[in-house]
């Protein structure tokens, strides 16, 4: 694959050039409709249009989703995975599904899954982080305030996260408690 040096423009793209891109993304990349339109209307952006009538992006992201190589929920299935094994809760799931342009009805799997980890992934992130009974003890106010805070932001219930934070370094986590709290 060759590169381009210098500061030659690209040609403008016409609807044969529009549809390779679209399909070398979506080759690339696991995508949403909206995430694919955005990236195409960039490219139009960046190159512009030569092509005879107005370039249709909308009938390219649903040709490609018709074909079945863009599927929204499965996209959100996918990204609640990768979000909640990293050890990230319900709400930064939703934050992130709503990032990237999917609809209530695709994200709403996503979601039940995030609900259903909730626990072992809020879990997974005091683990990686040390927190609670991963932590090396000693922790003062101002450290289980910050805890909490990363806990939260990370898209934890506070109530989860508290019940996390309080038990004791080494201690005995009690799943039922926790799925109580989540």
């Amino acid at each position: 694959m060759t590169r381009r040096t210098g500061n030659r423009e690209r040609p403008p793209l016409d609807q044969q050039k529009l549809n390779e891109l679209a399909l070398t993304y979506v080759g690339r990349f696991a995508t949403s409709r909206a995430k694919l339109a955005s990236y195409l209307g960039r490219k139009l952006r960046e190159r512009g249009w030569a092509g005879d009538r107005p370039a249709d992006v909308e009938g390219i992201v649903e040709r490609l989703a018709s074909l079945g190589y863009v599927d929204d929920a499965a996209y959100a299935l996918s990204k609640s995975r990768a979000l909640t094994s990293r050890g990230y809760g319900v709400r930064r799931v939703s934050q992130s599904l709503r990032a990237a342009g999917i609809g209530e009805e695709d994200s709403e799997p996503a979601r039940d899954h995030a609900e259903e980890e909730a626990v072992d992934s809020a879990l997974k992130f005091a683990r990686r982080r040390r927190f609670g009974p991963y932590g090396e003890g000693g922790s003062d106010r101002a450290n289980r305030e910050r805890a909490l805070a990363a806990m939260v932001r990370a898209g934890h219930s506070f109530a989860l996260a508290a019940a996390i934070l309080a038990i004791e370094p080494g201690g005995n986590i009690d799943l039922e408690l926790l799925k109580e709290k989540s």
